[in-house]
């Protein structure tokens, strides 16, 4: 059975996203500031967002010789300054990949490499990591620009490329609109290497139409944009900024989230809605700040999953419900999403227009209603593919169109979708997606560890997921509290914060697996659960 949204379908334009972002339908005042920075108080208006991202659209190509299709990489924290330089790779005709600012050089250098990029844009916080990133992915130095004001050690800022040229933006026939590439987003594989997601200018155009037409956005909107910029739900939502450009409201930026900062900053600015993750629902309930969410009167979560139990919570202390979506990087992001006026607790929401899905039981067979099975869906939003794996693109996307998410959801008869279970093994840790595959492959190169497998172990109190290592050890070694230190420290120092064992280190005597040598994470999430692993590291920092 394939089920399809409610909701008519739209009329996606087939122009770039940076046409379709400055197109100004509801004429939006060049005056009118659309960003502020909660900490400095400095803005930008819609006319400087516009002029300005042209302007370094032309010091990309006069200084740096970026062309048409060339990959602009940045590496920061949110800063008032990212949607400038987004916009203005975007509009040199240029792709973006957004790095998360916690990776290791590394995994940095890899991204770089993978994605081609030829021009580094590094908060000066993070320099250090990004010269040792573009020295191994072989970049040189003079690309590497300062995002800011700030130089260091003689390196330029970006704002010195920003003259008074500015560039004509380059513009797409609807063919090229969909199949040109905007955006290079990475999002961790089973198999433990990242995978570069192509997200085209259709893409991005298609899921803002189809969230914008369900009216959930107005002018008097003001959002805090504490969801990190580098995500995909960062992108869509802060950046490409549905309602900020395109529905004429305005967001206030924060570099990260700190509590006392953020209710500060909504009482200050008087924002009315937030975009949120469920460790800041977590927040918001276990400190309660019911003043400073006086003006506030819609919460968005997204990113990972929030129980029906927090939203509950949330909702009777501040009489706010929780609108809730599903998506993926692959589609850009969103794929369902609460109603404004009907919001069903426990659901993440309903279809939005011009998507398809079905529902497959194992043995691949179509479902109906309240059947639990592996969401597929297809639509305009669905990425291109993954770059430089035709593999995985073909195993994720089938003949028909269909794109497998992996996640295990059921439809009920009023159209609203339940996400079940996951079939990925992903770990989710605070929205940051975690691959067991590559934890367990720096686990088998300690020289005490015979087999390993990282499963999640599920913290309650955080409403979070933490990598956890199940060790099998060598005879030769103890089961002491020193040696599992010992090994989450060796793990924790060759990976970004994100990806560290905060579900501690456990012995076991084995690791089951199937006949195929894949590893049966079930058995050992369920022995977790059921305390029949006892824990000899119980340390969640």
């Amino acid at each position: 059975m394939i089920f399809n949204s409610s909701y008519p379908d739209v009329e996606i334009p087939k122009i770039g996203i940076y046409q379709y972002a400055t197109s100004n339908k509801n004429k939006i005042a060049d005056n009118k500031v659309i960003f502020t920075d909660g900490i400095t108080d400095e803005k930008v208006t819609f006319g400087e967002l516009k002029r300005d991202s042209r302007r370094f659209a032309a010091g990309l190509q006069d200084k740096l010789g970026f062309k048409h299709h060339d990959v602009l990489g940045i590496f920061s924290p949110n800063h008032i300054d990212y949607p400038i330089v987004v916009f203005g790779a975007i509009a040199a005709g240029g792709k973006v990949t957004t790095v998360n600012p916690k990776c290791t050089a590394s995994e940095f250098a890899f991204q770089l490499v993978d994605s081609g990029a030829s021009v580094i844009i590094v908060h000066p916080e993070y320099f250090n990591t990004a010269i040792k990133a573009a020295k191994e992915a072989r970049i040189p130095e003079s690309r590497i620009i300062l995002l800011g004001n700030s130089e260091v050690r003689g390196f330029r800022s970006h704002r010195s490329l920003i003259g008074d040229r500015e560039s004509e933006p380059v513009s797409y026939s609807p063919e090229e609109a969909r199949t040109t590439v905007a955006f290079i987003c990475y999002s961790s594989g089973t198999t433990g290497r990242q995978k570069g997601v192509e997200i085209t200018h259709t893409n991005v155009v298609a899921n803002l139409t189809q969230i914008i037409s369900l009216g959930s956005f107005r002018t008097c909107n003001i959002f805090i944009g504490v969801v990190p910029f580098f995500h995909i739900y960062g992108i869509t939502f802060v950046i490409s900024l549905v309602p900020v450009l395109v529905s004429g409201a305005s967001a206030v930026i924060l570099s990260g989230f700190n509590l006392t900062t953020f209710c500060r900053c909504i009482q200050k600015y008087k924002v009315n809605f937030i975009y949120a993750v469920p460790p800041i629902i977590l927040e918001l309930v276990k400190f309660p700040s019911i003043e400073s969410m006086s003006n506030v009167d819609t919460v968005f979560c997204g990113a990972a999953p929030l129980s029906k139990r927090m939203s509950d919570d949330f909702y009777n202390l501040y009489k706010i419900p929780i609108r809730q979506g599903y998506g993926l990087t692959e589609t850009s992001p969103l794929i369902t999403i609460s109603e404004e006026k009907n919001i069903v607790s426990g659901s993440c929401g309903v279809l939005l227009p011009n998507l398809q899905v079905k529902i497959l039981s194992e043995d691949g067979q179509e479902l109906g209603y309240d059947e639990p099975g592996e969401l597929c869906v297809r639509g305009p939003n669905v990425m291109k593919g993954y770059l430089n794996n035709k593999e995985a693109t073909n195993a994720m996307i089938d003949n028909d169109g269909f794109l497998h998410t992996g996640d295990v959801a059921l439809i009920d008869r009023q159209g609203n979708f339940f996400i079940v279970d996951r079939i990925k093994e992903l770990i989710k840790y605070k929205g940051f997606q975690v691959a067991p595959a590559e934890l367990e492959s720096i686990l088998l190169a300690h020289p005490a560890v015979l087999d390993a497998a990282v499963v999640p172990y599920i913290s309650k109190e955080m409403l979070t997921e933490y990598p956890a290592a199940c060790v099998v050890l060598d005879t030769k070694y103890k089961k002491t509290l020193y040696m599992s230190k010992e090994i989450r420290k060796f793990v924790d120092d060759k990976v970004a914060s994100h990806k560290k064992l905060r579900g501690g280190v456990l012995f076991v005597d084995s690791i089951p697996k199937s006949e195929s040598g894949k590893i049966l994470r079930r058995f050992l999430k369920e022995k977790l659960k059921n305390g029949d692993i006892m824990f000899i590291q119980q340390s969640f920092l």
